[in-house]
């Protein structure tokens, strides 16, 4: 005999209540970790309407902070994108730091080497980020699938290689003359046009939207996206089937890589024109919060990352405004990222998984 609450549940899943929470999670996870946010807030001695709402305009108050927002975005769509295409066959790239200090490191090379129109510059700028971050993360896509190496543990140590290697030619071979930290600006052809004068919005938007419009074709409406997607789901059924898993693992991982090269040559383009040490506060592990937020999905993805770049552009004004420290936004897009894994992992054990029919 069935128990009156197992008759509710498998009622409301009949009714598609799962599909429907499983499209919303991300929304009900944003809400509860500003709920739970709101208490720690209070602990501090603030009142956490007066923190949210200056967040709230320190983010989007104005055509210049919605603009600055979208600039903050820009690399964690790409970067978040990244995640997504490696995770959907089975990969996971926590690489994505040094793959986008490798692209904006190939960028400024070309930037600063190169001397061409800006209709050629610029293009050529960006691709060699692509390749920067493809060939940094090919190593470890290739130590995966033909040496059996864990991809995670790989990813993370080439992090540090990375900005090592940056860290050292920006003290060194790269440095401006007169300058520490830092390299020669990248020529002016070589820089991304501002698309809303007046603000810092600047093309690198169109191509971040462009990459996630790619992003879905490739993994929905493509054959290699399909195998890629066959490998995520199970790999020895696809070898079976004749698909070349090796190869779609190093490849999965270092196209994942290219979109974070892309990432770091976009930055450089658009917004800093120079490599500098240290040059991202952290897109490439905000990227994997980003993903997960967005559901591994490409859309998913865009709108993640303008949540994220809101919370960035708005900590200051929060901070300025009932002088919370920014760490209360890392704890917020922690509490979001926890309360999102929380939800798919009850939805994975199946309490609002849609019920079978009996036949």
């Amino acid at each position: 005999m069935k128990s009156g609450l197992s008759k509710r549940l498998e009622g409301l899943r009949s009714i598609g209540l799962g599909q429907a929470l499983s499209w919303t999670l991300p929304i009900w996870a944003v809400l509860i970790a500003f709920l739970v946010g709101s208490v720690i807030i209070a602990g501090a001695g603030a009142n956490p309407i007066q923190a949210y709402a200056a967040l709230f305009r320190g983010a989007v108050g104005n055509g210049g902070l919605v603009a600055t927002t979208l600039v903050k975005s820009i690399p964690l769509m790409l970067a978040g994108l990244s995640v997504v295409l490696a995770y959907r066959a089975s990969v996971f790239n926590i690489g994505g730091e040094g793959q986008i200090y490798m692209g904006a490191l190939f960028a400024v090379w070309g930037g600063t080497l190169l001397h061409l129109p800006a209709g050629v510059h610029l293009p050529i700028v960006l691709a060699l980020g692509m390749v920067g971050g493809f060939l940094w993360s090919a190593i470890p896509g290739y130590l995966k699938a033909a040496r059996g190496f864990n991809e995670v543990i790989v990813t993370i140590f080439m992090n540090y290689i990375a900005v090592a290697i940056v860290s050292y030619l920006v003290h060194g071979p790269m440095r401006e003359s007169g300058w520490n930290y830092q390299s020669r600006a990248v020529d002016e052809s070589a820089r991304l046009p501002i698309i809303l004068p007046g603000t810092s919005l600047h093309l690198g938007l169109v191509v971040a939207l462009a990459a996630a419009v790619l992003a879905h074709i490739l993994l929905f409406h493509t054959t290699l996206g399909y195998r890629l997607r066959m490998v995520g789901f199970n790999a020895e059924a696809a070898r079976y089937a004749g698909v070349k898993v090796t190869l779609i693992t190093v490849l999965a991982m270092a196209l994942s890589g290219a979109l974070a090269g892309l990432a770091g040559a976009v930055e450089i383009a658009g917004v800093q024109f120079r490599l500098l040490e240290g040059f991202s506060p952290g897109w490439g592990f905000d990227a994997i919060a980003v993903a997960l937020v967005g559901q591994l999905h490409p859309a998913g993805v865009l709108l993640a990352a303008l949540f994220f770049g809101a919370l960035r552009t708005g900590a200051n004004s929060m901070q300025t405004a009932v002088g919370l420290p920014m760490v209360v936004v890392q704890v917020i897009q922690g509490l979001t990222v926890l309360f999102m894994m929380i939800g798919a992992a009850v939805q994975h054990y199946g309490l609002w998984r849609p019920a079978r029919r009996e036949k």
